[in-house]
């Protein structure tokens, strides 16, 4: 069967990180990985996940390089999962996404939110530029436009849509 998907859309950076991370488990294992868990059974009893399925997202985790399986202990041998250096730089994502998702329910009915470990107050997780400090959410200031390895297909995207 042919690929439905174009070849921008292949090399797009958007469609590369969905690909590591775009599933509902494996998000979630990332997030119970954020909050310290490393262990199997951890993250089955977290997530009441099926032993079959969760086998297999830390399998492509670490295949992926988002986690590394290690030995904890010897007899019997059983491994830990712990984020890696590539793994933990989607903690900004992970934080978007659940900023996202607050940012649509009422305070009350918000079952997690990010807090200042110093002063214990709430914050507002926001994406900035990190040169100028401004906030990249205005779709009119700031907008995607083909990248120096752009194939032909995503110039063209970009291109038509004014933006070359």
């Amino acid at each position: 069967m042919a690929s439905r998907i174009r070849l921008e859309d292949r090399e797009c950076p958007l469609s590369t990180t969905v690909q590591h991370v775009g599933e509902w488990w494996t998000l979630l294992i990332l997030h119970d990985a954020f909050d310290g868990y490393t262990r199997f059974d951890q993250f089955q009893q977290s997530l009441s996940i099926s032993t079959s399925m969760l086998t297999a997202r830390l399998r492509t985790l670490v295949a992926d390089g988002l986690l590394e399986r290690r030995p904890y202990q010897t007899n019997p041998v059983r491994h830990e999962y712990v984020l890696t250096a590539r793994g933990r730089s989607l903690r900004p994502v992970i934080v978007a996404l659940a900023a996202w998702g607050n940012r649509h329910l009422a305070p009350e009915d918000r079952s997690m939110i990010l807090v200042d470990t110093t002063t214990g107050e709430e914050v507002e997780p926001v994406v900035v530029d990190a040169r100028t400090g401004k906030r990249l959410d205005d779709s009119e200031a700031y907008a995607f436009t083909a990248g120096p390895a752009a194939s032909e297909g995503m110039r063209g995207r970009y291109e038509e849509l004014g933006r070359a």
